[in-house]
């Protein structure tokens, strides 16, 4: 019997059609890794995605593409897939709480060859959970890789652009991100250039071609969000 699974995202509500079709074709990588599944994608920011991914399906695992197991993964998921009808479906950890993907960014620095490190995430000021995350990935590179590396946010402190710090022409900036989209192309660039950032600003961690096969290794597991602190914490 075919298992389902839904990946999902929050998308970009601006224009959330390209993001939508990106996620897809994640999707569709994904699924040719695991026999036996059928994966499909929908995300938060495009109307009726959910129910239409979910119409047919008897229930299944939903991978959350969240780099935090912040409010998004433990509240609003749960509520939008009851708003679609979408009956026995199961919320995994999301993306940026697996350890295999902490592991991924260390090797994407080494493979950078930098010294110098900005992790660049999005936080909250509402919620710990994404600051909590970005900071502990920030130890697990400079634990991995001997580099120097701060964490800077793009909507709490320490602020991107305050990384005054960290400007050498041999850093690196990896963005603790799950896909493109105005936050990388647009607001991570405009922060680093006014703290005088030199280096490079290497793809978001979600974009790297070795994803897919985590996140199937994922959904295989079926590790459900917890209601208390991300496993990775304990």
């Amino acid at each position: 019997m075919t298992q389902c699974a839904l990946i999902l995202a929050h998308g970009q509500p601006s224009d959330p059609r390209p993001a939508g079709a990106a996620l897809e074709e994640l999707a569709a990588r994904v699924e040719r890794l695991m026999p036996g599944w059928s994966v499909g994608a929908a995300t938060l920011a495009e109307e009726g995605a959910i129910a239409r991914t979910v119409e047919g399906r008897a229930g299944g695992v939903v991978f959350p593409m969240f780099m935090a197991g912040g409010w998004f993964v433990r509240v609003q998921i749960p509520q939008r897939l009851r708003a679609a009808g979408a009956e026995g479906w199961t919320v995994l950890e999301p993306f940026g709480c697996d350890p295999a993907v902490h592991e991924l960014c260390v090797t994407l620095v080494r493979e950078a060859g930098a010294d110098q490190v900005i992790l660049a995430a999005h936080g909250s000021f509402k919620s710990s959970a994404p600051a909590d995350i970005a900071f502990h990935v920030a130890g697990r590179i400079a634990a991995g890789t001997g580099a120097v590396v701060a964490a800077g946010f793009i909507d709490q402190e320490p602020r991107l652009s305050g990384l005054t710090g960290l400007t050498g022409r041999g850093g690196v900036c990896l963005p603790f991100f799950a896909a493109e989209g105005g936050h990388v192309s647009e607001d991570i660039p405009a922060a680093l250039a006014e703290a005088g950032f030199t280096g490079r600003i290497l793809p978001p961690v979600g974009l790297d071609a070795r994803v897919p096969k985590l996140i199937a290794a994922a959904i295989a597991r079926g590790v459900p969000v917890c209601s208390g602190a991300c496993r990775w914490m304990r």
